[in-house]
Parts: C-alpha cells; sequence; structure tokens
C-alpha cells in the first residue's frame, strides 16, 4: 500500500525557516497530486499547499508569498520551503497525495512549532 514518509519538522523562533520533506513509497506521478495540509491544536485541518501532476501549484490564502512547494520526481519526495514563519503556522503538518478526488493517501505528520 501507498506509505508517505514526511521529515524535517522541528522548533524555530518567529521569522525562521524550515524544509519539511515527504517520500513516497511510490512514483510520485501515480497520483494527479501531492500537498501538504496542517492542524493546529484545538482547531480543523487546514489546507497549506499542493502541486499537480503537471507542475501546478496552489497556495492557502494564510502562506502565500511565505511557502513554496516543489518535488524530486527519481526521489519519489515532494517538499515545503517555510519562509517567514509565525507561530499562527505551529502545528502538524500532514503530507497528502490523492488520485483525481477519489483516493487520498495520508502521512503521519511532522510537528512545526514556532516560538514568538
Amino acid at each position: 500500500q501507498v506509505q508517505l514518509m514526511e521529515s524535517g519538522g522541528g522548533l524555530v523562533q518567529a521569522g525562521g525557516s524550515l524544509r519539511l520533506s515527504c517520500e513516497a513509497s511510490e512514483n510520485i506521478f501515480n497520483f494527479n497530486a501531492m500537498g501538504w495540509f496542517r492542524q493546529a491544536p484545538g482547531k480543523e485541518r487546514e489546507f497549506v499547499a499542493e502541486i499537480n501532476v503537471g507542475g501546478r501549484t496552489d497556495y492557502g490564502d494564510s502562506v502565500k508569498g511565505r511557502f513554496s512547494i516543489s518535488r524530486d520526481g527519481p526521489k519519489n519526495t515532494v517538499y515545503l520551503q517555510m519562509d517567514n514563519l509565525q507561530p499562527e503556522d505551529t502545528g502538524v503538518y500532514y503530507c497528502r497525495a490523492r488520485i483525481l478526488q477519489s483516493r487520498q493517501y495520508w502521512g503521519q505528520g511532522t510537528q512545526v512549532t514556532v516560538s514568538s
């Protein structure tokens, strides 16, 4: 079955940067899109960023201009570069792969904590 493994989370001060990685167990071009969601304590899951099979990207309004999603096909990996992090960005970040809207696969999550 499909497995997604996130890494790169940690603790940073406001204004700092992190790069998250999501390595898939198979060719990432098997999926129509791969992306990231996050969930802060006591809040609902929030869309962060996505890249589709053609390279088109999409971002949530709260991260536009600060986050950038990219991929490395031979490594089966998608990245999320996060710059100018703020305390409001704190949460568990989850990788998601999807086939159109019929099937979705999720990673276990990686914690990002931003101190003020």
